[in-house]
């Protein structure tokens, strides 16, 4: 038997409760008297009426303006107040996977002054004769001619021109995408836009867009596409048709380049082969490259890394084409990368400037500077021939100050088949 238990003073005294009250109270939920506070951290926070805060703000203005007026804005606030472009593209499918742009608007915004000499200068290298530039308005007037003629002809090949009858609707649409794209500043581009690239008469398509009356903005962002989902050889004819007419005629309107033309051509490097076939040789076989387009797309190259095969090829072909002075610019700025350059491009190189030692023109600085600089890179890669050929060189052309620098720089070079007779003889001993 189990223990009996003892009843508390406060019951022996209450009345007894039956079986049906005790299932009742069981049924029936309580309340309990019990109070649940909650505190907020807002309510314990004391704020600042909008009053008070105006005139901290006010005061915190004037004291600004004195502090200015003594010593003048610091330069983290001078940065501030330039004006910056800002990019809003919240459409995740259009971001690339190359990293964000760290460099400021402003870097692309200095004026460079060019002096009547050195324009002079370049103007007597330049072609008297240059060739006709064509734009995809031109190459699509053309097949649409040929289309009249031959209605029967299709193109298969991914690298021409496929000319179709539009829908109606389709015109209607692009037209549409064409008035979009000469006004817009930022945001979403309409996604029939977005799948040009996609279609097998792109260039069709996007000449019914007016890419001449693109916007900035929309050049920087058709640019992004393009080079995205482009091949090499589809952006070439992008970079060429579309990108090098624009930016020609921005530098010669307003003689600088806009902020979203300069990003432009730093995303087209994401195709450095479609760039270099695309928009750089053919600026320079043109021959009427200007001084000023040349230190500004130059200085895109000097920026960004570039493979070293398009950088080789690129630099092969400038040495092998006609001299203007825009040559001598982008071949220093090649130099400067530093490249392990193939002996065939140092030869190249060194036969390049080898034509003009029976030259009777004066030559600009910008020659003797690119070939300082390839003798600083490079006189370790060249023979023993070839250096002597060049020493020869700087008895007909020279300058007062550069000169005498490239002399000493081939007089001291230990050149590269004096190297290999010299291994051979440390293996045979």
């Amino acid at each position: 038997m189990g223990k009996t238990k003892k009843m508390k003073p406060s019951q022996m005294g209450a009345p007894k409760r039956t079986l049906e009250q005790d299932i009742e109270d069981t049924q029936i939920v309580k309340s309990k008297n019990r109070n649940k506070i909650r505190f907020r951290k807002d309510e314990d926070e004391e704020f600042v009426d909008a009053n008070l805060s105006r005139k901290i703000l006010s005061a915190a203005r004037e004291q600004q303006r004195e502090i200015e007026s003594s010593f003048g804005p610091t330069p983290a606030e001078s940065m501030q107040r330039k004006p910056f472009v800002k990019f809003d593209d919240s459409d995740k499918e259009d971001e690339d996977a190359e990293e964000e742009d760290t460099l400021e608007p402003d870097t692309y915004f200095e004026n460079i002054e060019i002096k009547e000499e050195d324009e002079k200068a370049m103007e007597l290298f330049m072609s008297s004769n240059p060739g006709p530039r064509r734009t995809l308005a031109d190459i699509i007037m053309e097949k649409i001619t040929e289309k009249q003629t031959e209605l029967d002809t299709h193109f298969s090949d991914a690298g021409t021109l496929q000319v179709q009858d539009l829908d109606p609707r389709v015109l209607q649409m692009y037209e549409g995408v064409r008035d979009v794209l000469r006004k817009y500043r930022s945001g979403k581009l309409p996604k029939a836009f977005k799948i040009i690239p996609n279609l097998c008469n792109w260039e069709q398509i996007l000449y019914i867009t007016d890419p001449p009356s693109w916007s900035a903005a929309a050049m920087y962002q058709a640019t992004r596409i393009f080079a995205s989902n482009l091949k090499d050889n589809m952006a070439q004819r992008f970079y060429n048709l579309v990108l090098l007419p624009r930016i020609r005629d921005d530098l010669a309107e307003y003689k600088r380049l806009n902020f979203h033309l300069y990003q432009a051509l730093r995303k087209a490097l994401f195709k450095s082969g479609g760039f270099m076939k695309g928009f750089l040789l053919p600026l320079l076989e043109s021959g009427n490259c200007t001084l000023r387009e040349a230190i500004i797309i130059g200085s895109v190259i000097a920026r960004n890394s570039i493979p070293i095969l398009h950088s080789s090829a690129a630099i092969l072909k400038i040495a092998e084409m006609d001299y203007t002075g825009a040559n001598s610019i982008f071949l220093r700025i090649f130099f400067d990368k530093k490249y392990a350059l193939p002996y065939r491009v140092v030869d190249a190189v060194v036969f390049h400037f080898l034509r003009f030692e029976r030259d009777p023109r004066e030559l600009p600085v910008l020659w003797h500077q690119a070939f300082l600089s390839f003798v600083q890179r490079y006189k370790a890669d060249i023979s023993s021939e070839q250096r002597d050929a060049l020493l020869n060189l700087l008895k007909k052309q020279n300058h007062p100050t550069i000169t005498p620098e490239i002399r000493r720089e081939l007089q001291n070079a230990k050149c590269r088949d004096v190297e290999v007779d010299q291994s051979k003889m440390d293996s045979s001993a």
